[in-house]
C-alpha cells in the first residue's frame, strides 16, 4: 500500500517480496497511481498476475470495501505492508510551531491512524496469521529539520505498532515497522533541504553511503516472511547505521 512510481519504497518492497515467490495485491488511491501501478506491473511482472484495487485509506468505507475485494478475490492474506504517509507541504519547512492544527490532523490521520484502520480491516483476512510492516524514518525519534509534523505523525505510528503488536499477537499477527534512512522518493521532495539530509548521512552513517529502496525492500520481505516469526512490536532502522552515531 502506498505505491507512487519506481522509485516508492513500497515498489522496492513489491520487488523484493516478488523475487520471494509473494503473490502480490497492490493499492492506489487516486486514478493517476493506478495507471502508474498498472505499467509498472506490465513492465516488471509481465508473466505473474497481480491484483490492483483502489483504496483510499483517509476514508473508512473505501479502506473497508478495498478488504472485501481482496477477500473475494484471495479468500485469506498472509500479510500488508503500509507505506503511507503524507503531510501538507507548507508543514515540512520552517519552524514546527507554525504547524496547524488542520495540518497536525491531516498528517497524524493519513500517516499513523491509516495504520490502525487498515490492520482492522487486514485482520479478518489474516486467518492464518501472518506480518504487518510500516514504514517510519528517524524523524520520530529525534527532531530533523524540516521534517515536522511528519516526525510526530511517525512517532504516533511507531507507538500504534506496539499497541497493535499487543493487540494482533493473540491472532499470531505480528507488526513491525522499517526506519529507513532517507531515500530519493516523490515524497521526499516535499521536504525542504532534503539533498543535504541525504550529504549528512553519507558522511556520517558507520556504512558511510545512504541505503536503497531495494536495500528496505529485502528487510521487508524478511518481515513478512516466517524467518521473522519470533519478532513483533520492533522498529528495524535500515539506514546504513546513521540512527547509532551521536554528535
Amino acid at each position: 500500500m502506498g505505491i507512487a512510481n519506481r522509485r516508492s519504497i513500497g515498489w522496492g518492497v513489491a520487488e523484493a517480496a516478488h523475487r520471494h515467490g509473494a503473490r502480490l495485491v497492490l493499492t492506489y488511491r487516486s486514478d493517476r497511481a493506478g495507471e502508474q501501478i498498472h505499467k509498472l506491473c506490465s513492465e516488471s511482472f509481465p508473466e505473474t498476475p497481480v491484483t490492483v484495487v483502489q483504496c483510499d485509506v483517509a476514508n473508512d468505507d473505501s479502506v473497508e470495501q478495498a478488504f472485501d475485494v481482496i477477500a473475494d478475490k484471495h479468500g485469506c492474506i498472509d500479510g500488508v505492508v503500509h507505506s503511507i504517509a503524507h503531510a501538507n507541504v507548507e508543514d515540512l519547512q520552517g519552524e514546527f510551531v507554525a504547524t496547524s492544527r488542520e495540518g497536525f490532523t491531516f498528517a497524524t490521520d493519513v500517516s499513523a491512524y491509516s495504520l490502525v484502520a487498515v490492520a482492522r480491516a487486514a485482520r479478518k483476512l489474516m486467518t492464518e496469521g501472518g506480518s504487518i510492516a510500516t514504514m517510519s524514518y528517524l524523524g520520530a525519534e529525534r527532531a530533523v529539520p524540516n521534517y515536522n509534523v511528519m516526525g510526530v505523525a511517525k512517532a504516533a505510528l511507531e507507538s500504534c505498532v506496539r499497541y497493535l503488536a499487543n493487540d494482533l499477537g493473540k491472532d499470531a499477527i505480528r507488526v513491525n515497522a522499517v526506519s529507513a534512512g532517507p531515500i530519493r522518493t516523490l515524497a521526499a521532495k516535499g521536504v525542504r533541504g532534503f539533498n543535504d539530509v541525504l550529504h549528512a548521512v553519507e558522511e556520517r552513517a558507520p556504512l558511510r553511503r545512504n541505503v536503497s529502496a531495494e536495500e528496505v525492500g529485502d528487510v521487508t520481505a524478511f518481515l513478512m516472511s516466517d524467518l521473522s516469526r519470533g519478532l513483533t512490536g520492533e522498529v528495524l532502522h535500515v539506514d546504513a547505521g546513521y540512527h547509532i552515531i551521536g554528535m
